[in-house]
């Protein structure tokens, strides 16, 4: 039996919506959570919101990355000049891997 509240909101819904199973004195618990949820959500309703810009940041946000140029850059000898230990071209690890069994 489905419980809603004044704005009809359906603790059984939206436990379904979580794929999580609710025996009923969690679901009196859980329905009184939310109706002091969505109470605290009307609250803001309430407010004088006219001529604030909607903001998704409380600071702005700016783009730092550095400017995406194309240069010359040889990884490969940088990452062979720090490799503990190199054969031709590659850095050469210790076998992890038994294959003879």
């Amino acid at each position: 039996m489905s419980e809603r509240t004044a704005n009809g909101m359906d603790i059984d819904y939206v436990a379904q919506l979580a794929r999580i199973g609710l025996t009923p004195a969690e679901r009196a618990k859980f329905q009184g959570q939310l109706e002091a949820i969505l109470g605290a959500m009307r609250k803001l309703d309430e407010l004088e919101l006219e001529g604030i810009e909607p903001t998704a940041h409380a600071m702005p946000v700016h783009n730092v990355w550095r400017e995406d140029r194309a240069r010359e850059w040889d990884v490969k000898d940088a990452a062979l000049r720090n490799a503990p230990a190199r054969m031709q071209d590659s850095i050469q690890v210790p076998k992890i891997v038994d294959t003879s069994g």
